[in-house]
């Protein structure tokens, strides 16, 4: 890591800019909007729309760097302190300051076929098809039609990668055309052969205004440090949830401490008897790691909000938040995982089954974050997650539901399910485990287990869904995974 720097700046379009003298609050899609960037569009303010999306370049998986589309409504700018971001107009002139103002590709497949009406979110949707048409191991496949697989296009483009972008009045379809149109960047595309040099180091930041403070430090002892001197401090990864605050609630903190950066944060160890997954790395970091090597994890990424979310959240924020309603502590309850608190003294782990112990409230002490998550092997081969929810993406669940069972010649041998959206906390289904542990794996046991499962937690009626239904969704959703299990079998 970088050591500090006297001033604080952010590279914009391949032009270099101070953050001085905007608030430690300050977003980076109010940054931008201040200097006339107004291609970036402030729509909901809380990462649900996509107007505000931008590039950043960031570690790759398959290359040196990655460009990396984020919601600059949710970043703070001083977060980005050292590094790179290309706006709508930084990639009309191909991210190099004094470049001819000639259309990038994305730019151009949204023109001619009608990607646009008002243009309110194209430019939001322009910067996430950008990463995607960056996306090094996006590999075209002309032989297969899209209608047969309709998220994926011929030329290997993902349309999740839009699932954080909305669109009120063009219609879908003219950008989905878009986005199955782009070819691959040419040799001599200025972004494409960035990704072969190394991201910007991450830089130890101290910024300061108004008796305010943004801190990043060079290590977590540094961090640990400031944390049992500020107990007060908000800690923040990827900002998906402080972000909502700021905008939303208005809130403002003294200090805010950032550890996303922190290289003790970002690892992904897999040793003989577990694997340890650091707080820092994003959701999309861990899920390319991974590549499929947790599938009951693989199952929830592409259920987890949206790809423009996945791009900054972590799992140390989703847990360190305590919600009852986030997505990962269900599916990391059925895996047993762990969690690895850290403060000025030392480390400990806890059992995630026993840190939480109220509405938004848990075991972590003043001055303690979360280092990691630790997954323990081996897996349970049956496993599967089942959210509930509204709409198909970008939503919060109502009900979120992870097993892992383990069955050996028809008999269940162990049973894990986590549960959220139906208590204060996430919780283990205890009662239902029981019910399955030691019976065999048939319709009559799955029956009884269903009506236990639909008993545990304490679900309350609220506009996503009734008791009642939550309830009921408990119950269906272990009759879905039995089902499942059968048919795997039959065919």
């Amino acid at each position: 890591m970088v050591a500090a720097r006297p001033t604080a700046t952010v590279t914009v379009n391949g032009g270099e800019a101070p953050i001085s003298p905007a608030p430690t609050h300050t977003t980076v899609l109010d940054f931008l909007r201040e200097r006339g960037l107004t291609g970036t569009k402030e729509g909901c303010a809380e990462g649900e729309c996509g107007a505000c999306s931008v590039l950043v370049a960031r570690p790759g998986t398959d290359k040196p760097t990655d460009w990396v589309a984020v919601n600059a409504c949710l970043v703070p700018v001083a977060s980005l302190d050292g590094q790179e971001i290309v706006t709508s107009e930084g990639l009309a002139t191909a991210g190099v300051a004094g470049a001819p103002a000639t259309l990038h590709p994305v730019q151009e497949e949204m023109a001619v076929r009608g990607g646009s009406q008002c243009g309110y979110c194209t430019p939001g949707f322009v910067c996430s098809m950008a990463a995607e048409y960056y996306r090094p191991n996006r590999c075209a496949h002309p032989e297969t039609p899209h209608d047969g697989d309709p998220e994926h296009g011929p030329n290997g483009f993902d349309l999740h990668a839009l699932s954080g972008n909305l669109c009120r009045c063009t219609g879908y379809r003219h950008i989905r055309d878009a986005a199955f149109a782009v070819g691959t960047p040419a040799e001599d595309d200025p972004l494409a052969r960035r990704r072969e040099l190394s991201p910007p180091e991450p830089v130890a930041t101290r910024y300061a205004q108004d008796d305010r403070v943004f801190l990043r430090r060079s290590t977590l002892a540094e961090t640990l440090r400031d944390l049992r001197e500020r107990p007060d401090a908000v800690v923040v990864a990827g900002s998906t949830d402080w972000g909502v605050e700021v905008n939303i609630g208005s809130r403002r903190a003294d200090c805010v401490i950032a550890v996303d950066r922190l290289p003790e944060l970002r690892e992904l160890r897999v040793a003989s008897d577990h694997i340890e997954i650091g707080a820092g790395l994003t959701l999309t970091e861990i899920e390319r790691r991974l590549d499929g090597e947790v599938p009951l994890l693989a199952e929830l990424f592409p259920q987890f909000a949206s790809r423009l979310i996945r791009n900054s959240a972590t799992l140390g924020g989703n847990l360190g938040t305590g919600s009852p309603i986030g997505d990962s502590p269900p599916v990391l309850l059925a895996l047993e995982a762990s969690v690895v608190l850290a403060d000025a003294d030392g480390e400990r782990e806890v059992p995630l089954a026993d840190y939480f112990t109220g509405y938004r409230q848990s075991v972590r002490r003043p001055g303690e974050l979360i280092r990691a998550v630790r997954v323990p092997l081996p897996l349970s081969p049956v496993a599967a997650f089942h959210k509930i929810a509204k709409r198909r993406f970008d939503d919060i669940s109502s009900v979120a539901v992870a097993f892992a069972l383990d069955i050996e010649d028809g008999i269940v041998r162990k049973a894990r399910i986590g549960l959220g959206g139906v208590a204060a906390t996430p919780l283990r289904a205890l009662a239902a485990e029981a019910a399955l542990e030691g019976e065999p794996w048939t319709a009559e046991t799955v029956q009884a287990a269903a009506r236990v499962l639909r008993s545990q937690g304490t679900p309350m009626d609220d506009h996503r869904a009734s008791a009642d239904y939550r309830a009921a969704m408990l119950g269906q959703s272990l009759l879905k995974l039995y089902a499942r299990t059968t048919e795997a079998v039959s065919s």
